[in-house]
């Protein structure tokens, strides 16, 4: 089989070193597994395609839930087996899934695990595993990427330092949202796509009880400022948010989103 391991953050001896545990535990399972990395010659997406043209029935994509979402955008309706080898700080798409987060114990569940079809979200033609989102959201995670690369930060003191700046800038957007036929304005400081339902109540806020129900979850907020934001964050972890009237949420199999921008 073929592992696509996304380990360029990463110490190049500590990448070997992965590299050989991954290998041992396939072989201890009866498997030879033949490792691809991404590079300047071939990104990731590069390497997903060719193992979909291959004759490999299962791809193994292991890194975080960017990694994941890549190579099975590329995987989406070929037939191929895709196997998950959580490797990145989240993992929501592994956690919802069940997947357990220890490398040996999620190499077994490829080897062994039951195989289910599960559904993948489509904006403007690119694939999504997870969630796709305009406004304040993508805005933190894009200055959260920006901060760890450029002034070396760890992953959470960057959310952290990006949440704060983009709450102070706070910009709103004007949406068109065509809904099961029905056209909605809404002016808002983000919207948030799910591929299947996301839980927006409770201990289980942001986590998806199924993953082939075959809906998006649209949530979105309502003319809220950022002291509206932090109401809602109150009311969601007492499982209150649905009550509140400056957030709505939605359950669809397809909507359009327009803005007047040029781009979002």
């Amino acid at each position: 089989m073929i592992v696509i391991l996304n380990r360029a953050a990463g110490p190049s001896e500590k990448t070997d070193e992965l590299d050989e545990q991954i290998r041992e535990l396939f072989r201890s399972g009866g498997e030879e597994a033949m490792i691809q990395h991404p590079d300047e010659k071939k990104d990731l997406s590069a390497l997903a395609q060719e193992a979909a043209q291959g004759s490999d029935e299962l791809i193994v994509a292991g890194g975080g839930d960017g990694t994941i979402s890549a190579v099975a955008g590329e995987l989406a309706d070929t037939g191929k087996r895709l196997g998950v080898l959580p490797l990145g700080t989240l993992n929501h798409f592994a956690k919802d899934l069940g997947i357990p987060l220890e490398l040996s114990d999620a190499i077994d569940t490829i080897l062994q695990g039951v195989v289910t079809d599960v559904d993948v979200g489509e904006v403007n033609g690119r694939v999504f595993i997870n969630n796709s989102s305009l406004g304040l959201y993508p805005r933190i995670v894009s200055d959260r990427e920006a901060q760890q690369q450029r002034l070396a930060r760890g992953k959470w003191t960057a959310f952290l330092w990006a949440t704060v700046r983009g709450l102070r800038r706070f910009p709103f957007m004007n949406l068109r949202l065509t809904i099961d036929g029905e056209a909605l304005t809404r002016q808002t400081a983000f919207l948030f796509v799910g591929n299947n339902e996301y839980e927006t109540a409770g201990f289980d806020l942001g986590e998806r009880r199924c993953l082939n129900a075959g809906q998006f979850g649209l949530y979105l907020t309502h003319r809220t400022g950022r002291f509206g934001l932090f109401r809602l964050a109150f009311r969601a972890l007492f499982g209150r948010l649905e009550q509140a009237q400056d957030f709505e949420s939605f359950c669809v199999e397809e909507a359009t989103i327009e803005t007047g921008r040029s781009s979002v």
